[in-house]
C-alpha cells in the first residue's frame, strides 16, 4: 500500500507539470478575481479572507513584467496601503483605487479609444433598439416579449464597455432593462408604462454613446450578505400574505444588484444568469391574482443557498495543515527511532549516521518538490484554471488520504505494528550495507514527504498563508516533543493507540476535503449542483447542501464502516 501511495504523489506531481496549460498574453483576470474576493471579504468583515485574498493578488502580482513602469509603481504603492489597511473603510477605498490603477495599466498596455468603444456600442445597440421599438408600437404583449428577449441578448453581449467605462451607468442600465421586464411578465401588461420605461432606458444608452455620465452610484455598502438579508424579508412577507411587500422588496435586490453581481459572476457564471434572468419575473409573480407561493418560495430559497455557498467560508485552519504533517511526519519518525534503536541493540551504532543521513536527503528533495509544486500553482500560466486544477487536486488527495487511513487502521493493532516494524527493520539489516541504511531511511522519509505534497496541494491554496507555515511549524513542535518522549519511554508508549487517533483525524479531514473540493469544482461549474432543500452550510467541516458533495461524503464513511467491519471479522 504505502509504495503504491508514494508511486501515486509522484505521477500526480509528474502529470501537474505536463499538463499545465501555456499562455502567450499575460492576463489579469485572476488578479481583479482577487481584488473581487478581497472587497467581498472585508464587507463582511472577514479579516483574514481578505488578507489571504491580498496575498493571492501580491503573489502574482509578483510575476507580472510591464514596461509601463510608472502604472506598475502605481499598483505597487495601492497594494502596500490595501496591505496595510488599518479599518474597513480604509481597505475598501484601497482596493477600489487598486482595480482602477490595474485596469489603467491595461489601458496602457492594450491602448483603446473610448469614445471609439462608446460609438461602436451605440453602433451595436441601435438596430435591436429600433426593432424593439417596433414591437413596443404593435402593443402586441408577445411580439414584445419577444423582441425585449432579443434585445437582452443583444445588451449581454455588448455590455463590457459600459461596465468599463461607467459602473454607475452600467448599474443603471441593468436595472431599467429588469424594471421592463417586470412589467412585461406582470399579469396585465401595461404598454404606456413599458413606452415610459424603455424611454429611459433609451435616454441613458444615448446618454453613454455621448459620452455623458448621467447616472446616480447606488449608495450603500452592500454584500452577498446584503442579497440573502433581501430574500429571508422577501420570504418572511410571503409567508405573512403581504405579496406586494415582498414585490418591492425583490425590486430593492434588483436595484443594489449591479453593485454586487462581480461577486457571483466571478465564482458561479450560471448563478449570476439566473438571477438576472428569474428575479424579475419573480416580482411580476408575486403581483398576479393567483400567487405560486410554493413556486415562487422554492425559487428564492435556491438562491438564497447558492449565494450563501459563495459567501460560505471554505477555508482551512491551521489544525488542518498541522494533522498532515503530524500523520505523515509520526510514521516516518517512529520507522528512523525503530531503526537507530534495532542498530543500538544489535552493536551497530557505528551505521547510525547513514540513517540520519538518508533522512536528511529524504527531508531535501521533500523541499525541492515543494517548491516546484508551489511554482506551478503560483504561475500565471495556470491563472484561469487554477481553482479547477485545486478541486481535482484536492480529490485526489481524499482519494490517497483514504488509503492512508485504510492502511493506519491496519496498524491499530500491538501485533500488526510489531510486524511492520520487524519487517522494515529486517529489509534493513540483512544487507549490512550502509547503502541499505541510507535507502531505508530516505525511502521513508521522501515516501512521506511525497504523500505530504498531495495532501498539501490539496489545501494550501485555500488558506491564509500565515496559517499554513504555522500549522506546519505546530506539527514540527510537537513532533520534535514526540520524538524525545520516544527516545526517554522507547518501549513503554502504544504506538498502535497513536495510529488509532490518527486514523479518525485523518478520515475527517478526508470528508472536508472532498467537500470543499466538489464545492470548488461547482462554483467553477466543472460538477453540476443540485441543492439539497433545509440542509445547513457548515463550511468548517466542508458539509455543503448540494447532492454532488453529499453523495461524495458518503461514499466516504460508506469505506470506513467497511474497512472496521473488515477489520473485526479478520480479528475474530
Amino acid at each position: 500500500m504505502k509504495h503504491f501511495l508514494m508511486r501515486c504523489s509522484m505521477i500526480v506531481c509528474l502529470l501537474m507539470v505536463l499538463t499545465v496549460p501555456v499562455q502567450a498574453a499575460e492576463s489579469y483576470s485572476h488578479l481583479y478575481i482577487s481584488i473581487s474576493d478581497a472587497l467581498m471579504n472585508t464587507k463582511q468583515d472577514k479579516d483574514a479572507e481578505a488578507q489571504r485574498a491580498l496575498e493571492q493578488f501580491a503573489t502574482d502580482w509578483s510575476s507580472v513584467a510591464s514596461e509601463q513602469t510608472e502604472a506598475k509603481r502605481e499598483v505597487d504603492k495601492v497594494l502596500e496601503q490595501a496591505v496595510k489597511a488599518s479599518s474597513k473603510e480604509e481597505r475598501l477605498t484601497a482596493l477600489s483605487a487598486l482595480s482602477n490603477a490595474l485596469r489603467a495599466l491595461e489601458k496602457l498596455e492594450n491602448p483603446v479609444d473610448e469614445s471609439e468603444q462608446r460609438a461602436d456600442f451605440g453602433t451595436k445597440m441601435k438596430p435591436i433598439m429600433a426593432t424593439f421599438e417596433q414591437a413596443l408600437a404593435t402593443g402586441d404583449i408577445p411580439t414584445i416579449d419577444a423582441a425585449y428577449k432579443e434585445f437582452n441578448i443583444k445588451w449581454n453581449k455588448n455590455e463590457r464597455p459600459v461596465r468599463e467605462q461607467s459602473i454607475a451607468m452600467y448599474g443603471q442600465i441593468e436595472t431599467q432593462m429588469a424594471f421592463l421586464r417586470i412589467t412585461i411578465s406582470s399579469e396585465e401588461p401595461d404598454v404606456a408604462l413599458m413606452q415610459s420605461q424603455y424611454t429611459e432606458l433609451k435616454k441613458t444608452i444615448e446618454n453613454f454613446v455621448a459620452g455623458k455620465d448621467t447616472a446616480e452610484v447606488v449608495e450603500g455598502d452592500y454584500s452577498l450578505a446584503s442579497l440573502i438579508a433581501y430574500i429571508d424579508e422577501a420570504n418572511d412577507l410571503i409567508d405573512e400574505g403581504n405579496y406586494k411587500a415582498a414585490s418591492d422588496k425583490i425590486r430593492e435586490f434588483i436595484t443594489i444588484w449591479p453593485s454586487v453581481e462581480i461577486e457571483i459572476s466571478t465564482r458561479n457564471g450560471s448563478l449570476y444568469t439566473k438571477i438576472e434572468s428569474d428575479m424579475p419575473i419573480l416580482v411580476s409573480d408575486l403581483l398576479k391574482s393567483k400567487v405560486d407561493v410554493k413556486g415562487i418560495k422554492s425559487k428564492l430559497d435556491q438562491f438564497r443557498t447558492e449565494i450563501e455557498l459563495i459567501q460560505g467560508n471554505s477555508d482551512y485552519t491551521i489544525w488542518d495543515s498541522a494533522l498532515i504533517l503530524l500523520r505523515e511526519g509520526l510514521e516516518a519518525l517512529l520507522i528512523i527511532l525503530a531503526l537507530v534503536s534495532f542498530l543500538n541493540k544489535s552493536g551497530q551504532k557505528s551505521l547510525r549516521k547513514w540513517i540520519y543521513v538518508g533522512a536528511l536527503a529524504g527531508i531535501l528533495i521533500s523541499a525541492v518538490a515543494a517548491v516546484l509544486m508551489s511554482t506551478i500553482f503560483n504561475s500565471a500560466t495556470v491563472d484561469a484554471n487554477r481553482e479547477v486544477m485545486e478541486g481535482y487536486v484536492g480529490l485526489v488527495a481524499a482519494a490517497m488520504m483514504i488509503g492512508v487511513g485504510i492502511w493506519l487502521h491496519s496498524k491499530s493493532s500491538v501485533a500488526s505494528w510489531n510486524r511492520y516494524i520487524s519487517k522494515q527493520m529486517g529489509n534493513a539489516i540483512s544487507s549490512g550495507s550502509v547503502f541499505a541504511m541510507a535507502s531505508v531511511s530516505f525511502l521513508s522519509v521522501f515516501r512521506e514527504g511525497a504523500e505530504t505534497l498531495v495532501f498539501y496541494a490539496g489545501i494550501a491554496p485555500k488558506m491564509p498563508t500565515s496559517q499554513f507555515i504555522l500549522g506546519i511549524i505546530l506539527a514540527l513542535i510537537i513532533l520534535a516533543i514526540i520524538a524525545i518522549i520516544l527516545f526517554k519511554a522507547s518501549g513503554k508508549i502504544a504506538i498502535h493507540k497513536l495510529f488509532a487517533v490518527a486514523t479518525v483525524l485523518i478520515y475527517v479531514l478526508a470528508f472536508k476535503i472532498i467537500g470543499v473540493s466538489l464545492h470548488t469544482l461547482q462554483l467553477r461549474d466543472s460538477v453540476s449542483t443540485t441543492i439539497v432543500d433545509g440542509l445547513p452550510v457548515i463550511s468548517f467541516i466542508g458539509f455543503y447542501p448540494t447532492l454532488e458533495t453529499i453523495i461524495g461524503q458518503a461514499i466516504l464513511l460508506v469505506l470506513v464502516i467497511a474497512t472496521i467491519f473488515y477489520k473485526k471479522k479478520q480479528a475474530k
